[in-house]
């Protein structure tokens, strides 16, 4: 049997090879990392400049202020999957309908072999890749848990909305945050 760490490596290098994710896309591929048996996996949007340079997801304001609320519910980046539905720099634009629908097809591989708990979908992006059939939007159903085929979700805002508004930081993403740790 194959171990999960060796099933990861094997999408991330799919994903470094994806000719279709690489489409008008820049930068390193960026799969995604933390713990492969995480009970909690954080879905994002698509990397942005600083993560393209590393190949390392929410390393940027984002990631700092997502790094930030875990430690305020006692959790560390290294205990969770980080990871989003685009593996690739779009640019200064959001990703494309086309874009979130073809990264969808490794993001599932992923969820497939770390089997989290919860999967926690930050913003329109994640929630678009992963309840595409549905009606449910980031910022009106924020707090919400949604489980669909075996799987439960739940949605919040994206930190990058939290650095722009201090209203969602300073009450709404928070509140969220305290939430969820009560579910887990």
């Amino acid at each position: 049997m194959i171990s999960k760490e060796k099933e990861l490596k094997k999408i991330a290098v799919n994903i470094a090879s994806c000719r279709l994710c690489q489409q008008g896309m820049s930068g390193l591929p960026v799969p995604g990392e933390g713990a492969v048996n995480a009970k909690l996996m954080f879905i994002g949007e698509a990397p942005g400049v600083e993560e393209s340079k590393t190949g390392r997801p929410f390393i940027g304001r984002s990631g700092k202020l997502l790094t930030q609320i875990l430690a305020e519910i006692g959790l560390k980046r290294e205990e969770v999957f980080i990871t989003s539905p685009v593996k690739y720099f779009p640019g200064r634009r959001a990703p494309t309908s086309q874009e979130i629908d073809h990264g969808r097809t490794h993001l599932l591989a992923q969820i497939k072999v770390i089997q989290p708990k919860f999967i926690v979908l930050m913003g329109t992006t994640a929630v678009k890749a992963l309840l595409p059939d549905e009606t449910f939007h980031a910022v009106k159903d924020h707090g919400r848990v949604v489980t669909q085929s075996g799987q439960t979700y739940f949605l919040t805002f994206h930190p990058a909305a939290a650095l722009r508004s201090p209203k969602i930081w300073g009450g709404l993403m928070r509140a969220d945050f305290k939430k969820l740790l009560k579910l887990l």
